[in-house]
């Protein structure tokens, strides 16, 4: 019988059918942080239970952490609690942690693929909404919530309802200036922010696989703004060349036979999917969005709408323009904006960098404008200083900070003040997201680089 590429993963991971339509799945790798395994870890405190496997269990911090001054100790009392926290709950139960400090400490979904724990054909969870981006390597990767991050510990499994199953095809061309960061916010602006709930979203087509693995990353992390479940590319050669001779992944031989086996990772030629989409790559033009989430989007060159897309209401739609101080019909080209953050687990990847440090070699951003350039790791971090990328960034104005989530939340220091505009390469622009009353205009690491230096929003084809 033909199968999608989901549906061999997770078939491949079921322990048991319960009724109810529900399957017991066995996960492959849990990755933890901060934020979300403090009360998992007290659960099983309560109930003296030990992590099952604690091998398939990784730890970082990143949410809470200051990138600057790493050294020192955290200011705020909350962030540097949960942060200790996790470093004492690791120790505890035997948990491998790259916490502050460590050469391998970075945003979570950035490690795990420049690790090579991520892998083809894996089941990935982590207490993170964007653990989708780990499907950019063939994988089930899906975020869950702190009751479920206690279930993995103490079990390595999960009871879930296989979702269904949707395919986004994407052929063509892209044109110069446009990335996949644009790509992702074309598809979301174009099905809304909830066009995907309830399915698991393949993305295929000759524009996906002509993608690096860096920017099939940021396709499939933002599968969950489109309300997905999560978001998978089949792997292919891209995808073994990026894994092969990393940190954790399988060498020598027992390499060339993990890829004889993810070769078989793909969804069979007639294999039915419950909903399909197409797109042509040659109709995207660099996206920014205008609201108050990624579903509003729209080309660096249109208008703000004059009325909501379809399904959204009319009060939510005018609430959303007004904390953004847009009007109906403005064109966003020219908004004067006060700050660019380039960084989190969609854009803090060394090409996300490289990409940002040509552009802006030899300029100087506006003066009004504060940005930043966050890695998503320490070892991005080493590798832009070992490019120059870094004296780049800072011979340009721009501040080179050290790894974390930084300005994509208001979980840490990194906070944009009430009013004002910031173009972020992160992936959510929520009311308050970047700190109380902030108003975020999300866009790829090239419109935002290109942003900071003119001081407003501009095309980055025409310049």
């Amino acid at each position: 019988m033909s199968k999608t590429l989901f549906d061999k993963i997770w078939d491949a991971h079921v322990v048991k059918s319960v009724e109810g339509g529900q399957d017991v799945l066995y996960i492959d790798r849990h990755f933890i942080h901060e934020v979300t395994s403090p009360q998992a870890f007290d659960g099983l405190r309560q109930r003296n239970i030990p992590v099952f496997r604690t091998k398939n269990t990784v730890a970082t911090a990143d949410h809470n952490v200051p990138t600057l001054n790493q050294h020192l100790p955290i200011n705020d009392p909350l962030g540097r609690f949960q942060v200790e926290k996790l470093t004492e709950n690791c120790n505890e139960f035997g948990v491998d942690l790259y916490g502050l400090g460590h050469r391998w400490q970075g945003i979570v979904h950035v490690i795990g693929p420049e690790l090579g724990i991520t892998q083809p054909g894996m089941t990935i969870v982590c207490g993170d909404s964007h653990t989708s981006t780990h499907g950019a390597f063939g994988t089930i990767a899906f975020g869950i919530g702190t009751s479920q991050v206690e279930q993995v510990l103490a079990s390595q499994c999960l009871l879930l309802k296989r979702p269904k199953r949707m395919r986004i095809t994407v052929d063509g061309e892209l044109a110069g200036g446009v990335v996949s960061k644009d790509i992702i916010l074309y598809i979301i602006s174009k099905l809304s922010a909830a066009g995907g709930t309830g399915y698991f979203v393949e993305y295929a087509g000759s524009a996906i696989r002509s993608l690096s693995m860096e920017a099939r990353m940021t396709i499939c992390n933002m599968s969950i703004e489109m309300g997905a479940r999560g978001g998978l590319i089949a792997p292919d050669d891209t995808t073994f060349e990026y894994v092969r001779g990393r940190e954790f992944a399988p060498q020598g031989a027992d390499f060339e036979a993990a890829v004889a086996k993810w070769r078989t990772l793909f969804s069979d030629p007639d294999a039915v999917f419950d909903k399909e989409y197409h797109y042509k790559a040659e109709d995207i033009a660099p996206m920014v969005t205008y609201g108050t989430n990624p579903g509003m989007g729209i080309p660096v060159t249109a208008s703000v709408p004059t009325a909501p897309a379809e399904g959204d209401s009319v009060a939510s739609f005018e609430k959303s323009l007004g904390y953004m101080g847009f009007t109906p019909g403005e064109q966003i080209l020219g908004k004067k904006i006060s700050h660019v953050f380039i960084g989190s687990c969609t854009n803090s990847r060394i090409e996300d960098l490289r990409l940002a440090a040509k552009f802006v070699q030899g300029k100087q951003k506006a003066p009004h404008v504060s940005a930043m350039i966050v890695p998503g790791s320490k070892q991005v971090e080493a590798q832009a200083k070992a490019e120059g990328l870094d004296k780049i960034f800072t011979a340009a104005g721009f501040e080179f900070r050290e790894p974390g989530c930084s300005a994509c939340l208001g979980m840490n220091e990194d906070k944009v003040p009430a009013g004002e505009y910031c173009v972020s390469t992160s992936n959510r622009n929520f009311e308050g997201r970047q700190g109380p009353g902030a108003r975020t205009i999300l866009a790829s690491p090239l419109t935002a680089v290109a942003a900071a230096v003119a001081g407003e929003i501009v095309d980055v084809r025409n310049n």
